[in-house]
C-alpha cells in the first residue's frame, strides 16, 4: 500500500514537472477556465502515460516546492466531471493528504490518473477555449493540443514504478501516523480502530446528543496507512457507525430561513475494508432540497443583492445587515435550489467581498459551494 504523503515527498524531491507529474499552487474547477485547464491536464497526462499512473500535486509553490497546502477538497464526484467531458476517460481520484506542519484545515491535494490502456483520451465537447475532439499530450512540463497522427509511447513506467515502490507504507510510518493524529487532535476526543488487522482509521470529533441520537461536529477522519484525510468539516453535523469491516459516515447540512433551521441528510459514505488488504469507498447522495415560499425567498434574494452591492461600494452595514450577511451564502444556495437560477452567479460574484469582510462568513461561502458542487456532480 502506498503512503501518499511519502509519494508526494518523492515526487517533489526527485522530479521537476514532466510528462507524468504536474504541480499546482491551487485548483479551481468552480469556474469554466479552471475546469477546462484541469481537464486538459488530465487528458494530456493520461495520453502521455498509457501504462502507468500519473499525478498532479496541489498546494505547492512552483518555484521552490514549498508545501503551503490548500483547503480540504471534498469531491468524491470528480470522476463524474471527467466522464462528462472526456472520451475514454481515465480513472481519476482526488485525495487530501495531511502534512504535520500544515494547519488542520489545510492539506495537499493529490490527483492520481490511471489511463484506459490502449485508448486515446480526447475532449468530448467544447469547454472554455478548447474544442471538442482535441487530443492533449505532455510536451515536457506543458500540456499541448496535438492535431496530427499520434503514436502513444510508454517511456515512464519504470520511473513511476520506482517512485511508487519507494513510497510503500510500513509499520513505523503507520505507528508514527497514529501517534501524530492522537497528539494533534487531543482537543476533540481522538479515537482509532483497526480493520481486518491491517487498516487503521483515526477520527476526532465534538460529540453532540440530540433526541437520543449522537451527532458529531468538527469531524476529522484519516486513513493512517495511506495518510489520506477521508473527511474534514468544521461546520457540518455527522453521524458515524462502525462494524468489523465498515466505517460509515452520514453527513448532514443545516439549512433554513429566518432563524428556523433543521438538518438535512446530504451524503452517505461507506468505507468497506476487505480481507485482501484492499478497501472500497462508496458514496450515495441523500439530499432532497427543501422548498420554501417563493415570495419570502424573493425578498431575501433581493436583500442579499443589496448587501453585496454595499460591500462592493464599501458602504457600512447596519446591525441588522451584519446579522443578515452571516446567512447570505446559505440563503443564496436555498434560492438556487428553489429555481432562482442566477443565485449561484451572485454568490460566486460575492466571493472576494465576503473573503475580505469576515473569515467566518467566507467559511460559510466555501461550505455552500462545496454542497453545490457535490449535488451538481451527482
Amino acid at each position: 500500500m502506498i503512503n501518499k504523503r511519502l509519494l508526494i515527498k518523492n515526487l517533489l524531491a526527485h522530479n521537476d514537472e514532466n510528462s507524468f507529474y504536474d504541480k499546482k499552487r491551487k485548483l479551481n474547477i468552480g469556474e469554466k477556465e479552471g475546469k477546462a485547464k484541469f481537464l486538459k491536464h488530465i487528458c494530456a497526462l493520461a495520453n502521455s502515460n498509457p501504462k502507468n499512473n500519473s499525478y498532479i500535486v496541489i498546494g505547492v509553490e512552483d518555484e521552490d516546492n514549498q508545501i503551503v497546502g490548500v483547503d480540504f477538497f471534498d469531491d468524491s464526484k470528480i470522476q463524474n466531471l471527467v466522464n462528462a467531458y472526456l472520451d475514454n476517460p481515465p480513472l481519476v481520484a482526488y485525495e487530501n493528504i495531511p502534512f504535520p506542519h500544515l494547519p488542520s484545515d489545510k492539506v495537499v491535494g493529490l490527483v492520481s490518473i490511471r489511463p484506459l490502456e490502449g485508448k486515446l483520451c480526447a475532449l468530448r465537447k467544447n469547454i472554455w477555449k478548447y474544442y471538442g475532439g482535441t487530443v492533449f499530450l505532455r510536451d515536457g512540463s506543458i500540456s499541448m493540443p496535438k492535431v496530427f497522427d499520434i503514436e502513444i509511447k510508454d517511456v515512464n513506467s519504470e520511473i513511476v514504478s520506482a517512485i511508487e515502490s519507494h513510497a510503500q507504507n510500513n509499520i513505523e510510518l503507520t505507528l508514527d501516523g497514529v501517534f501524530d493524529f492522537m497528539n494533534s487532535r487531543k482537543d476533540y476526543n481522538p479515537n482509532y480502530k483497526v480493520f481486518k488487522e491491517y487498516f487503521v482509521v483515526c477520527w476526532a470529533a465534538k460529540e453532540k446528543r440530540q433526541n437520543g441520537e449522537i451527532y458529531y461536529s468538527r469531524v476529522d477522519i484519516e486513513l493512517i496507512n495511506e495518510h489520506v484525510k477521508l473527511f474534514y468539516s468544521e461546520l457540518d453535523e455527522v453521524s458515524i457507525a462502525l462494524s468489523d469491516d465498515q466505517f460509515k459516515i452520514i453527513e448532514y447540512v443545516q439549512l433554513g430561513l429566518q432563524d428556523t433551521y433543521r438538518y438535512y441528510p446530504l451524503e452517505e459514505v461507506v468505507i468497506t475494508f476487505k480481507d485482501n488488504a484492499s478497501y472500497d469507498i462508496e458514496s450515495k447522495l441523500l439530499f432532497e432540497p427543501p422548498q420554501f415560499d417563493r415570495k419570502t425567498l424573493f425578498h431575501l434574494y433581493n436583500s442579499n443583492n443589496t448587501l453585496i452591492e454595499k460591500l462592493k461600494n464599501k458602504i457600512p452595514l447596519t446591525k441588522n445587515e451584519e446579522k443578515d450577511i452571516r446567512n447570505l451564502p446559505a440563503t443564496y444556495l436555498l434560492c438556487y435550489f428553489n429555481n432562482f437560477s442566477e443565485a449561484i452567479e451572485r454568490l460566486e460574484e460575492a466571493k472576494a467581498y465576503l473573503k475580505s469582510y469576515d473569515n467566518e462568513i467566507y467559511s460559510s461561502y466555501k461550505e455552500s459551494i462545496r454542497i453545490l458542487r457535490k449535488v451538481r456532480y451527482s
